[in-house]
């Protein structure tokens, strides 16, 4: 087929991920779309949760990246759009990808961050957040990175790296001269983990992971801190 494979890592999201199913199908406009969940338990509890056929299922080791290469592995459309599990893009998503990809102008791109909280201290990281992306053009996963499939494997695909895949695919794609755009149009990202951990904690420690990993520190060491572990 022609047209859009989005792919979703997961691990243990059988709660939401039939809402974000559906929320796909409903925004996809006449769009070929293909959706792909790929979990990263071996048990697949949250692929025996899903409810639509036409869902592309799929087994994989854990690790964001490992699922990720997997799923690209499965599709079949010309543009691969990585989707996290709790992140729900704008209503025209589909279009303004595929109508950024026909221009041939942009090797990849993502969309703007927004989070789905109106407390002021997370709309104040929101709106950092699309500041940096602005500054550096380097997004992160949780705004949706999508490219071309038959460039996604001439740069080589996912790092096999624990943490900072999406940091370290983006540097490469400009390392290598691509350019990446980022719409200004916003996804929705749940903010519950930064509710949960606490907001000044999760800010902190996301700062001085992406400083940490910036200066040289493998990322191997840095998934320890981000769980915890």
């Amino acid at each position: 087929m022609t047209g859009i494979s989005i792919i979703i890592p997961v691990l243990g999201e059988q709660g939401g991920i039939n809402g974000l199913i559906g929320h796909l199908k409903r925004i996809s406009d006449g769009c070929a779309v293909e959706v792909i969940v790929v979990d990263g338990d071996s048990a697949g509890s949250t692929l025996r949760a899903i409810g639509d056929p036409d869902a592309v299922r799929v087994i994989s080791p854990p690790g964001r990246a490992l699922q990720m290469n997997r799923g690209a592995e499965k599709a079949t459309g010309d543009i691969l759009l990585f989707l996290h599990a709790d992140t729900f893009l704008p209503d025209n998503a589909l279009n303004r990808i595929s109508e950024v990809m026909r221009t041939g102008a942009y090797q990849a791109g993502a969309f703007s961050l927004g989070l789905d909280s109106r407390r002021l201290p997370l709309r104040v990281i929101a709106a950092a957040a699309r500041i940096r992306t602005r500054l550096t053009g380097i997004p992160f996963g949780d705004q949706a990175l999508f490219m071309r499939r038959d460039y996604f494997y001439h740069i080589g695909g996912y790092a096999g790296i624990p943490l900072m895949e999406d940091v370290e695919i983006a540097g490469r794609i400009k390392k290598q001269g691509g350019r990446i755009i980022i719409l200004p149009e916003r996804v929705t990202t749940s903010a519950r983990k930064w509710e949960r951990e606490g907001i000044a904690y999760s800010v902190f420690r996301n700062w001085f992971i992406q400083m940490s990993y910036l200066l040289g520190a493998s990322p191997e060491r840095l998934v320890k801190i981000y769980y915890n572990r």
